[in-house]
């Protein structure tokens, strides 16, 4: 199966030196980035090995990673607006 890949550096290249220096100044930040990429990495298994798991499952798991994406897109946002 073909699987698209999510990391956050391809999702918001524009951003990669913002999100580099908030992984190491807010805890806060990284939390929810560590989150977003253990959550990606897991789908992105899932989907790769063809591993039988319910629908709901699946979509419940993307739904929660795109949360966590527009969480750090908003931290992105308000930080690089604030420099």
């Amino acid at each position: 199966m073909q699987v698209e890949h999510h990391e956050l550096h391809r999702e918001f290249p524009e951003y990669l030196e913002v999100m580099q220096a908030l992984r190491k100044t807010d805890s806060s930040f990284s939390k929810i980035f560590d989150e977003y990429d253990s959550l990606t990495s897991e789908v992105e298994r899932l989907e790769e090995e063809d591993i039988p798991v319910d629908d709901f499952t699946i979509e419940e798991m993307k739904k929660v990673r795109v949360l966590l994406k527009d969480k750090v897109y908003q931290i992105l946002v308000a930080h690089k607006d604030s420099n």
